[in-house]
């Protein structure tokens, strides 16, 4: 190459090094904060989304004034909270009917000292989900219970059995029938699931054929679901979380959320801090978000750092799906991040005359991904360039 040719080819290595650091810097000026908010103080209160879900915020916060409330005692008594209100139609009875139009409750609380849950999952006609949740921490060496097994559980420790169903979730499973059962979880199947409510008959798939982890996605966007999931703190310290749903709408009977899943709806550990999950709970479940966030503060992580961190990683695999993540350490500092959706949560402690919702833009999967590609070395580079 010509001495002339030497140095036009370096002029534009240094111009395509520059672009790309000036891109970094408009990513990274434009990315969400890793800060965490400040811990208003102690006892504290935080949880999925705001709007009706303050509710359950202000129920654990206050019951929290009274030292003789536990940290499970608020959980429970906020959890319980949201699914006496039917918050959102999302918790409690009288939602999210399956395909059946039965609805199904999950609910799963954990204590922060002992690190021990008690959860139930597809639990029928049984409305009280987060309290029959801590009748198993309680009262079993279990961890979870499921379906009508669990509904006999809850008979014999003095719960009332009931129809969950409402005329108004009757009414919307029939209409989502009349609409031929759009959208619905059904993939690989016979007839097609996208124009058709069955009865289904299954495709044998190949699984050493090219493309078929690509069968395994859902066929049709089904509508994301919202939970409540809460982290207490008592004023000593002690901690406690828990999640309460009626899952995902039209969903396949027997169908399992995140929701009562340690580590995937919530988790705590006293001695670092606790996290609650919402979203695409089939997915969700698959990278124990809200374990991993808790693992993330271990290793010396902000909330909120924690928080957009366990999100990268589901979008690194599920660019599209729906997610929210809050996080709060035990000194009660807290973050959130979400993607798919405009994520918020709440948030209420010491001395705060009331629950304030923080509201989280979603972190962009292209984004990390192209932010990603400036390497160090590059960085470097350039540095010696300029």
């Amino acid at each position: 190459m010509s001495k002339t040719g030497l140095i036009a080819s370096k002029g534009f290595q240094r111009l395509t090094l520059k672009r790309s650091f000036l891109t970094l810097f408009h990513l990274l000026a434009h990315t969400p904060p890793t800060h965490a908010n400040a811990s208003p103080g102690l006892p504290l209160v935080i949880n999925t989304w705001g709007g009706p879900f303050t509710a359950a915020t202000d129920a654990a916060y206050l019951a929290l004034l009274d030292p003789a409330t536990s940290a499970i005692d608020a959980v429970e008594i906020g959890c319980a909270t949201c699914e006496r209100n039917q918050c959102d139609g999302t918790v409690g009875f009288g939602g999210s009917p399956d395909e059946s139009c039965e609805t199904t409750l999950d609910a799963m609380i954990m204590d922060g000292t002992s690190m021990k849950t008690g959860a139930v999952a597809g639990l029928r006609r049984v409305r009280d989900a987060i309290s029959v949740a801590r009748h198993v921490l309680e009262h079993t060496a279990h961890s979870l219970l499921v379906g009508d097994h669990a509904t006999r559980f809850a008979v014999e420790n003095g719960f009332r059995e009931e129809d969950l169903s409402t005329p108004e979730s009757r009414e919307k499973c029939e209409a989502w029938r009349r609409a031929n059962c759009q959208a619905n979880y059904r993939i690989n199947v016979l007839p097609d699931p996208a124009t058709s409510c069955g009865p289904y008959t299954p495709v044998e798939l190949d699984s050493l054929a090219e493309g078929y982890a690509g069968l395994l996605e859902p066929g049709s966007a089904a509508a994301s679901h919202d939970t409540i999931s809460m982290v207490a703190i008592h004023a000593s310290g002690v901690m406690a979380a828990g999640t309460s749903t009626n899952g995902a709408s039209h969903k396949v009977p027997g169908r399992v959320g995140d929701g009562p899943i340690v580590g995937s709806g919530s988790y705590v550990d006293g001695e670092v801090g606790g996290c609650g999950a919402t979203g695409d709970g089939d997915v969700m479940m698959r990278f124990l978000p809200c374990y991993q966030a808790v693992e993330n503060l271990r290793q010396g992580m902000s909330p909120q750092e924690a928080a957009q961190d366990v999100v990268k990683r589901m979008l690194r695999k599920y660019p599209r799906m729906s997610s929210g993540i809050v996080v709060v350490n035990s000194k009660g500092e807290h973050g959130g991040a979400g993607s798919g959706w405009t994520f918020t949560y709440a948030v209420r402690g010491s001395g705060m005359n009331a629950t304030q919702v923080i509201t989280v833009p979603p972190v962009e999967a292209d984004r990390e991904e192209l932010s990603g590609r400036a390497t160090a070395s590059n960085l470097r580079l350039l540095q010696q360039e300029l």
